[in-house]
């Protein structure tokens, strides 16, 4: 015990230790103390204004502030882009801007881009208006050119069809159009515009609808597309010209038009008219070309002189509002004109914190000195472990699981290994980990690339993991070296064969067997096995014992380090009373049974497992007979049921007694001494834990430990059990590898066709990728996760801690990226 205790500490066994500080700033220190802090990041601070609203915070205003700037640098970001510009990424040398002249110099900028945004869209506008002027000037002039040759060519065959209106009109439109002379004379007149060509069916119709046919609609697709002022998109539009009678169809007609958002254009009739406007449109046009061309120059020299400082403006603004924010978490105390702050820091980081809080009083000619102590705390402190990019991916995997309480042993320490190893086993191909190497050595060649990139969330997330597919990769490799599966292929690396056939002929290879005739294979399984009658029960019996074999080492090391656990926790309940009955029913029943495996491997024994397994419940007194693999098993199987048996009222009964024995002995006769200590603490410490103490509850407590009993014993068969799939998928993943080449690659092999070879070769190849590389590792991959989540951690993993999060500018970053 004592010689556990004094080995040396793991960095990442152990979260690092932590210590609940307090600082007093004085108020011309605050600002830049804060700021230090935040570049340092090792300080996690508490928030003493949680009863207060973000309104009636001390710096809500200068929050707001922070708030508008980041609002018009948004705007300014967004104009940027819609003009095409690029920002500038790297940082410019900017001497120092004081938040003060910054907020002056982007309230110039908005107004100044807001004024020129607003002449544009005007001048866009009138520009629109003329254009689309200019199109049904010259698109309508042709419908009015025909309108007297339609008259007389069309009238005769009308006569005898007039339609009779409703509306005090006396004639119709088609009666009208069919009488001789203009159009003025006759009281025909028309209203023409320009439509978006998405509107112009729907358009007709009510307009059909609203004058009960008494019109004549003429529609032309407009040549030049037209840009749309708000979405400022090329929009397709069509010009009109309609024809009807009578000021109440006037009406209705251009109600429609505003309705639909058609811009009418008074076309006059007479073709000398139409020619001088037509010119002077043309001239008007040129003129506002040019006046765009120069306002959009300036503008987009406007826009680049602000996005070369823009990053930095963003970087300085967020910064900003991250002080003031934590400022605002501080306790302002009036009479002494000072802040006070709480928080949690790492003990190694002490030092580096106290240089930093030196250096806000130094710079900031503050005559007052920051007070920096630490102070005892009743609530458990955050869990902070210092990872590396090679470590950060296997911490990610336990804790999205849950955070580790602090101090509590982490199972990343293993994770590194057995998560990597446990997907081998259901993966073991060296040609499929040969593929999955290379894909994780291009993503760590190109890591320092890639890391300043925005990547999509499936490349994200296999970026981040690149380190676990090295290892899953390499793993792999070993693994599929041991099944010696190369894309399901067998080959003779090690040597030759330990088995022959029995004649040259080789006839009954595949129906009475190989004869062996020298040692066995040297590594791995004999490539002879393949294709054989007894491959498929060589391989299952070879997984299935081998998974049982991982799962009762993993399981035992889970209670271990319950083990180390109880120890650095001076729990020796929980050592007497969990430990030790865990460990005597799991090994007394599924360590018996890897003790046999191995027996049985070592010696070559015929025995029957299950038979050894299901008779030591059912009648482990009888005589064992062939299935006995040494002297004395049938006494030892007695003797580890016995503890089995034992094992489970040891886990469940004397604890609860015990925590209620030291319960009523602690507290008796001590009821004035807890009542004054407990108004003392609810008065001094109103967030702490000590007024939440609560009664000692036995029945609590025993249904707890019973349920914890009754989960451990089924859990140890039903975790066991759960590692089977190790070998289920691996011999899935063996199988399909071996369908994909042999009824895919070799049968297009066979034929002589290069064509069918090709295609052949395609879906192998395709399969292989899609299927074996993707779908297959991204199964294994999350099989591991559950046997590492549920049947690894649960014994010996609480996870109900709180991830330390300090006040960092380079995490305020990296969340916004």
């Amino acid at each position: 015990m004592e010689l556990l205790k004094n080995l040396p500490e793991m960095d990442l066994m152990r979260s690092e230790k932590m210590t609940f500080v307090q600082l007093i700033i004085p108020v011309e220190s605050a600002h830049r103390a804060v700021s230090y802090l935040g570049e340092l990041g090792l300080l996690q601070f508490r928030d003493l204004n949680d009863d207060k609203s973000p309104f009636q915070r001390t710096f809500v205003n200068q929050v707001k502030r922070c708030a508008e700037m980041s609002r018009k640098l948004r705007f300014f970001k967004d104009q940027i882009h819609k003009a095409g510009l690029l920002s500038s990424v790297l940082p410019t040398l900017q001497p120092d801007v004081d938040l003060e002249a910054l907020e002056t110099q982007l309230s110039e900028h908005e107004h100044e881009l807001i004024e020129m945004n607003a002449n544009s869209e005007k001048l866009q506008q009138t520009y629109n208006e003329l254009l689309e002027f200019k199109i049904v000037m010259q698109k309508a002039g042709v419908f009015l050119v025909s309108g007297k040759t339609y008259e007389t060519a069309e009238g005769r065959e009308l006569d005898d069809n007039v339609y009779l209106s409703d509306y005090p009109e006396s004639a119709s439109l088609l009666e009208q159009a069919t009488q001789s002379g203009p159009s003025i004379s006759s009281g025909l007149r028309f209203v023409s515009g320009i439509i978006p060509k998405s509107k112009v069916l729907l358009f007709e119709r009510m307009l059909f609808r609203a004058t009960r046919g008494n019109l004549l609609f003429n529609q032309v697709p407009a040549d030049d597309h037209i840009m749309d002022p708000v979405s400022s998109e090329m929009v397709e539009k069509t010009v009109f010209v309609v024809f009807f009678s009578g000021e109440q169809a006037k009406t209705k007609i251009l109600k429609i038009c505003e309705a639909f958002g058609a811009n009418c254009y008074p076309v006059p009739e007479d073709l000398t008219k139409q020619t001088q406007i037509t010119q002077e449109v043309l001239s008007r046009l040129s003129e506002l070309e040019t006046t765009l061309d120069v306002g959009i120059r300036h503008r987009n020299s406007a826009l680049h002189s602000i996005g070369v400082h823009l990053t930095t403006w963003m970087t300085m603004v967020k910064r900003e509002k991250a002080v003031f924010d934590t400022l605002n978490m501080l306790n302002f105390d009036v009479t002494k004109k000072c802040l006070v702050g709480e928080g949690w820091c790492p003990i190694f980081a002490k030092p580096q914190i106290q240089e930093a809080l030196q250096r806000a009083t130094f710079d900031s000619n503050s005559q007052v000195g920051i007070i920096f102590h630490v102070m005892d705390a009743v609530e458990s402190p955050p869990t902070y472990f210092r990872t590396n990019t090679f470590t950060n991916a296997y911490q990610e995997i336990v804790d999205a699981y849950g955070i580790a309480k602090y101090q509590e042993a982490n199972p990343a320490v293993y994770t590194v290994i057995t998560f990597p190893f446990l997907f081998a086993v259901m993966f073991g191909d060296w040609g499929h980990g040969i593929c999955l190497l290379v894909g994780a050595l291009i993503l760590i060649a190109r890591e320092r690339k890639l890391s300043s990139q925005k990547l999509g969330s499936f490349m994200e997330m296999l970026f981040g993991g690149r380190y676990v597919l090295l290892l899953m990769s390499l793993f792999s490799i070993y693994c599929g070296l041991i099944y010696n599966e190369f894309f399901s292929v067998p080959y003779h690396i090690f040597g030759d064969s330990a088995y022959r056939c029995r004649d040259d002929s080789c006839r009954d290879a595949y129906t009475a067997g190989l004869v062996k005739y020298r040692d066995a294979y040297p590594f791995g399984v004999d490539p002879s096995w393949r294709g054989s009658r007894t491959e498929l029960p060589f391989l299952n019996s070879l997984k299935m014992k081998m998974s049982i074999l991982f799962g009762v080492a993993q399981m035992n090391l889970g209670i271990m380090l319950s083990y180390f656990n109880s120890i650095y926790f001076n729990n020796s309940l929980d050592i007497r009373y969990q430990f030790v009955p865990q460990m005597i029913f799991l090994n007394s029943l599924f360590g018996y049974l890897s003790l046999l495996i191995i027996i049985k491997w070592c010696t070559g024994s015929k025995a029957d497992l299950y038979h050894v397994m299901i008779y030591m419940f059912l009648s482990p007194t009888d005589d064992l007979g062939e299935n006995e693999l040494f002297w004395g098993q049938r006494p030892l199987q007695i003797l580890l049921l016995l503890s089995a048996l034992v094992a489970v009222p040891w886990m469940l009964f004397p604890k609860p007694f015990i925590l209620r024995k030291l319960h009523s002995e602690r507290f008796q006769g001590r009821a004035y001494g807890i009542l004054r200590s407990s108004e003392v603490d609810t008065d001094s410490e109103p967030g702490s834990a000590r007024q939440h103490v609560e009664e000692f509850n036995f029945s609590e407590v025993f249904v707890h430990q019973m349920i914890h009993s009754i989960e451990f014993v089924l859990g140890s068969v039903s975790n066991t059990a759960s590692y089977l799939r190790l070998w289920a998928l691996s011999l899935a993943h063996s199988e399909l590898s071996t369908v994909f080449y042999e009824k895919v690659l070799l049968l297009a092999w066979g034929y002589e066709n290069i064509l069918i070879r090709l295609v052949g070769l395609s879906v192998f190849a395709f399969a292989t990728a899609f299927i074996l590389l993707m779908m297959e590792t991204l199964s294994a991959f999350l099989h591991a996760l559950r046997l590492h989540w549920v049947e690894f951690q649960n014994k010996f993993y609480a996870g109900d801690g709180y991830k330390f999060k300090p006040f960092s500018f380079a995490a305020i970053a990296d969340d916004e990226d």
